[in-house]
C-alpha cells in the first residue's frame, strides 16, 4: 500500500490534494504522498467537496454515502474515509498514477 492509503478499522483513509476549478474531474497523479485529484467545481459553498465525493464514488463504483470527508473541509489537503471494498480498485488507480 502507498503512503496515501491507511487502513483504519473497517475503512480506508485516503489522503488527497484537491485541485478545484479544473475543466474536468480526474486523477492527476501523486504529489507529496497524496493522490492529486482535479475537481470540476469551484471551491465555494462545499461544491468542490461534493464533486470530489461524486467523482470518487463513480470512479470506484461505490455509493457516495460511503465516502466521508474526515479532514480538510476547507483545505486542499483532505482525508477521506472509504469502504474496504474499494481497496483493490484504489490501489490500481494509485499504481497507474
Amino acid at each position: 500500500m502507498t503512503n496515501c492509503l491507511r487502513i483504519a478499522g473497517a475503512s480506508i483513509l485516503l489522503d488527497i490534494k484537491a485541485v478545484p476549478g479544473s475543466s474536468k474531474s480526474q486523477i492527476a497523479g501523486l504529489s507529496e504522498n497524496r493522490l492529486r485529484i482535479k475537481i470540476a467545481a469551484a471551491p465555494e459553498d462545499g461544491k468542490a467537496n461534493a464533486e470530489l465525493r461524486s467523482f470518487l464514488a463513480k470512479t470506484l463504483d461505490c455509493p457516495k454515502k460511503d465516502i466521508t470527508l474526515t479532514a480538510g473541509e476547507k483545505s486542499r489537503l483532505k482525508t477521506l474515509a472509504l469502504p474496504l471494498t474499494v481497496r483493490e480498485k484504489l490501489e490500481k488507480i494509485i499504481a497507474n498514477s
